[in-house]
């Protein structure tokens, strides 16, 4: 039996979750008649106190049309130096909207109000205008962090005074809000566009939804056509974001709580430097001495498990719907025994 704690995206659909899927009532979401799609949409924009929502392939489609529909070509957008869009989504911002990036170091990812009021640039042509604020959360550079409200609060307040749009990466949300126990609706308001994944802690196969205002979702879905993500009968995947979203929430503190078990273990171990604070379901650990990350990995992998290279002597390990407390016992096992 293989573990595998590259990503919470190598998750199977449950049983529950395929028959919802099979279940399905389906139509063509081109043509907007897609019954399962529809609700999914409606669905998730409630949820979050906004007018309306768009089911598209991934999270990285969702992160492009969201900042795309805020911004216009030779404007800037302000980010955390590790955020996802900036570092693993190919360069898109670029290529899909002409934008520059002004990059914030923040606090394992989480920005602060005064380094983005300090980088806003001024209306000057020799400058690319500031139009927009990208947070991500939870932060998956930053070790699985996550921003209180307040510091959402504060920071919404202050671009909005400056006229700047904001836009989240919320591939991982639900982790953070099962933690703070914030509401989704009070989340929505402090935001244009939000992007919410289904496919990573809430283990559905695919898929994520863009939610905001009625006439950024009627442009998403222009823009959403234009970089090939309209679908056909996707009500079939999209039951699954809705089962997701009904039963895989709540769950997600177990999954934490694994996490923060296999944090502790490492912290006590002679090839391990430095760990990061556990605070979701994302576990960075950076390793000691000599040792390096590719003979660590093929290590473990002796033992069936899997991790990713996070860096140059790091290694992130995410726990997920799949990662039960027998395989936690066995990876805990491993890593006390290995040698190096």
């Amino acid at each position: 039996m293989t573990i595998d704690l590259r990503s919470d995206t190598v998750t199977q659909p449950t049983a529950p979750m395929l028959e919802a899927m099979m279940g399905a009532q389906v139509g063509d979401d081109v043509f907007g008649e897609d019954p399962t799609v529809n609700t999914l949409q409606q669905k998730c924009a409630e949820w979050f106190g906004m007018e309306a929502a768009l089911y598209c392939p991934s999270g990285t489609m969702t992160n492009q049309i969201g900042i795309n529909v805020l911004s216009n070509p030779y404007e800037e957008v302000v980010c955390y130096e590790g955020s996802h869009i900036y570092k693993y989504e190919g360069g898109g911002v670029a290529g899909n909207s002409g934008l520059s990036f002004r990059l914030l170091k923040g606090d394992r990812g989480r920005v602060g109000l005064q380094d983005i009021l300090y980088n806003i640039n001024p209306d000057d042509e020799h400058f690319p205008k500031t139009s927009l604020v990208a947070l991500e959360n939870t932060v998956n550079k930053g070790g699985g962090s996550y921003y209180s409200l307040k510091q959402i609060r504060e920071i919404s307040t202050a671009c909005r005074e400056k006229g700047l749009k904001i836009h989240l990466d919320g591939a991982r949300l639900f982790n953070a809000l099962v933690e703070t126990e914030d509401s989704t609706r009070e989340y929505g308001r402090y935001f244009d566009t939000i992007s919410i994944c289904l496919s990573k802690g809430l283990g559905a196969p695919v898929g994520s939804v863009l939610v905001g205002r009625e006439d950024l979702i009627k442009k998403a879905k222009r823009v959403r056509k234009f970089f090939g993500g309209g679908m056909r009968q996707s009500g079939y995947m999209a039951a699954a974001g809705i089962y997701a979203l009904d039963h895989h929430v709540g769950r997600l503190k177990e999954d934490h709580k694994r996490a923060r078990e296999i944090g502790k273990a490492l912290q006590g171990l002679d090839y391990v430097q430095h760990v990061l604070p556990v605070d979701t379901n994302i576990v960075i650990f950076e390793l000691a001495g000599d040792l390096s990350t590719d003979h660590f990995l093929a290590k473990i992998s002796e033992y069936k498990i899997k991790a990713v290279p996070f860096g140059p002597k790091e290694v992130r390990f995410v726990t997920h719907l799949d990662f039960d407390d027998d395989m936690l016992d066995r990876t805990l096992k491993v890593l006390k025994n290995l040698s190096f």
